[in-house]
């Protein structure tokens, strides 16, 4: 009964459509024969309607030229093959005033794919970077928030995994716990002390599958701790390198005073060598901010995707330090060469304030060391480290002379690099001993 309701609710609209077609029909001189049936109607209109056509005015105004051919060829006798033949010659002549050869086309079609791709592909890369398209590598349910069984304990399986000794380092303030890994053979006083920082929304976990120095701490003899930021207030994991309580979406925390009191912790039972600071984008910036602020024993700071904003006042009276600043030029999250666009809230002109890029980075930290950055650097060596870029892609620079003793000062850019680069062993090798040398 539905049915047969429904076929008689569509008839009137049938009937209509019959009718409306025969007068069309009529007035193009067609028999009632030529009529198209309802299917080929059908057929005509979605397709008319749809993206095979480029609009519904292009559309009737073809129907209405064939039909006119149609008409003239009955006219003048020609048969249907006659008009067919015709007809694909017209289409040829306006492929040809269209300079579009069929093989031209399928090369613009490949090349809009490939862009589309290319968009694609850098969208993807850029989702899993620092800032609100970072994306955690494990589960969130299972982070620091959830408890030391979470992060830290898989961390630790990392750390052990690798042959290392696993200490937990307790903040007295925080409550929290920190993996310390040990190498086997550790000397007291010699071995020195890593600190590794996570960039914005990670964790130590993912860090450690990003950058995994816990698998070198036996081969290379270091200690590595790996500490862990507290939510900031969208709920993800980030450093506050900066003086500043609440702004700019940190967490307000005094990470400062964190990161020292853990060293401290670490070291009340162990006696380190030389301490170090490597970080990753929030976890750069955040190592950076340590250096300004003198910590105790620390001897270099490694930072890769992150710099330090651009008010530096904070860092009026930092004593030198070895710094070594790796940054894509490819990199659309942390920008090569900077970004200020964000307005500085304590200015009420409203001058745009906010980070500093690569070379300005490492001519801040040679000035702070006597020697000054070249004009025009050149390379010293070319590296092979970013598997996602053929080639020596990475140009290292540093001063000719001038620093402090014992300070080193460079540059390693990252032609097209991003801001995840693809890193293997060849990065692992040649950051360890660039950090090490630094005694």
């Amino acid at each position: 009964m539905l049915e047969e309701q429904w076929s008689e609710d569509e008839q009137p609209e049938a009937d209509a459509w019959s009718s409306e077609d025969k007068q069309q029909a009529s007035d193009a001189g067609l028999s009632e024969d030529e009529r198209p049936s309802e299917d080929e109607q059908l057929a005509s209109d979605e397709a008319q309607s749809g993206d095979e056509v480029s609009s519904e005015d292009e559309g009737r105004a073809d129907g209405e030229r064939r039909l006119e051919d149609k008409q003239w060829a009955e006219d003048e006798g020609m048969s249907e093959d006659e008009q067919s033949a015709k007809d694909e010659a017209q289409d040829e002549q306006w492929a040809e005033d269209e300079g579009l050869s069929t093989n031209e086309q399928s090369a613009q079609d490949e090349a809009q794919a490939k862009d589309e791709q290319s968009a694609t592909d850098e969208q993807s890369a850029k989702d899993e970077e620092w800032g609100k398209d970072e994306e955690w590598l494990g589960d969130k349910d299972a982070g620091v928030g959830s408890g030391d069984g979470g992060v830290v304990e898989r961390t630790a399986g990392l750390v052990e995994e690798f042959g290392g000794e696993v200490v937990y380092v307790d903040h007295p303030g925080r409550g929290d716990r920190t993996v310390l890994g040990l190498p086997v053979e550790f000397v007291d006083g010699e071995t020195p002390l890593i600190v590794s920082l996570h960039g914005y929304a990670g964790d130590s976990v993912y860090h450690s599958a990003f950058v995994p120095l816990h698998e070198r701490v036996n081969a290379d003899g270091f200690a590595l701790l790996l500490p862990n930021a507290l939510p900031d207030g969208a709920g993800n994991p980030a450093w506050n390198p900066t003086d500043e309580c609440c702004d700019g979406g940190k967490s307000g925390e005094d990470d400062v005073a964190y990161l020292t009191e853990l060293v401290a912790e670490a070291t009340s039972s162990r006696s380190f060598g030389s301490v170090y600071f490597f970080g990753y984008s929030n976890g750069g910036f955040m190592s950076y901010h340590m250096a300004c602020k003198a910590l105790t024993g620390l001897r270099a700071v490694a930072s890769l995707a992150g710099t330090s904003y651009v008010e530096d006042s904070s860092c009026d009276d930092a004593p030198p330090v070895s710094v070594l600043h790796i940054h894509g030029t490819a990199d659309n999250v942390i920008l090569y060469d900077g970004d200020e666009t964000e307005p500085d809230p304590a200015d009420e002109d409203g001058e745009r304030v906010f980070y500093a890029g690569a070379e300005e980075m490492v001519e801040r930290w040679s000035r702070r060391a006597g020697c000054d950055w070249p004009e025009h650097a050149q390379p010293y060596a070319s590296l092979d480290l970013d598997q996602y870029v053929p080639g020596p892609e990475t140009q290292a620079f540093r001063p000719e002379s001038g620093c402090a003793e014992g300070i080193s000062i460079e540059l390693w850019s990252g032609v097209d690099s991003g801001h995840g680069p693809s890193y293997g062993d060849a990065f692992m090798d040649v950051l360890l001993d660039w950090l090490l040398s630094q005694t």
